[in-house]
């Protein structure tokens, strides 16, 4: 996981909109089609692929669905303080 990475993820709106919900909730309880984003599904995908590939989330596979968590304490380890910025930007 890499700064450039990191903020390469963060800076699209959408991902930012990901990452604020997971944040609110318990880890592995939302599924990927459970957002309700202003894109297609083939773009929701992607955007979660980017996510997980700067290492912002995880996904767990459960029958049809992909729950995610959001890996707050390990990117909080590696970047302090930049998520807490994501999250408490409007």
């Amino acid at each position: 996981m890499t700064l450039q990475d990191a903020l390469d993820a963060l800076a699209d709106p959408v991902r930012r909109s990901i990452v604020r919900e997971l944040s609110t909730g318990p880890d592995f309880t939302r599924a990927c089609g459970a957002f309700d984003l202003p894109v297609s599904k083939a773009t929701a995908s992607h955007h979660f692929a980017v996510l997980r590939a700067a290492g912002l989330l995880e996904q767990l596979d459960a029958g049809p669905r992909r729950l995610n968590r959001l890996r707050r304490p390990e990117f909080d380890a590696r970047f302090p303080g930049l998520l807490a910025l994501v999250l408490a930007e409007e």
